[in-house]
């Protein structure tokens, strides 16, 4: 069990042909149990991170870098956000490798979710 969990929104993005992966998140009380999805708490990291990916898209245009994967959620510890996340987005923007990437994340996250759209139905998180 995580000692200080943290919830964290990604985006994979392409910009003008650069790879990016904005982030952001917010430290949980709690962590998120293997059958729990990360709820309202979640879905506000999601918006304010897509605002931000929106906003950004007034430079030029951006599309996803990793298809279906390109909007994820992950449950870390606060101190492998700080030590591990950075040197993983460093490796991704270099590569590109998604699998490689969302491997690495599930070797030190305790939960990893994307978020799909679907028509009639709306949003959900899917844990991955």
């Amino acid at each position: 069990m995580i000692e200080f969990p943290y919830l964290v929104a990604l985006a994979l993005i392409e910009q003008d042909g650069k790879r990016a992966l904005p982030l952001g998140g917010q430290a949980l009380k709690s962590p998120l149990q293997s059958d729990q999805t990360p709820g309202p708490i979640g879905e506000k990291l999601v918006k304010d991170l897509l605002i931000r990916v929106f906003q950004r898209s007034e430079e030029s245009p951006l599309r996803r870098a990793a298809g279906d994967h390109s909007l994820l959620l992950i449950q870390v510890s606060m101190e492998l956000m700080q030590d591990k996340i950075p040197l993983l987005k460093e490796k991704w923007i270099q590569s590109g490798n998604k699998e490689e990437f969302l491997s690495a994340l599930s070797d030190i996250c305790d939960g990893i979710w994307c978020l799909k759209f679907e028509r009639y139905k709306g949003s959900e998180f899917f844990r991955i």
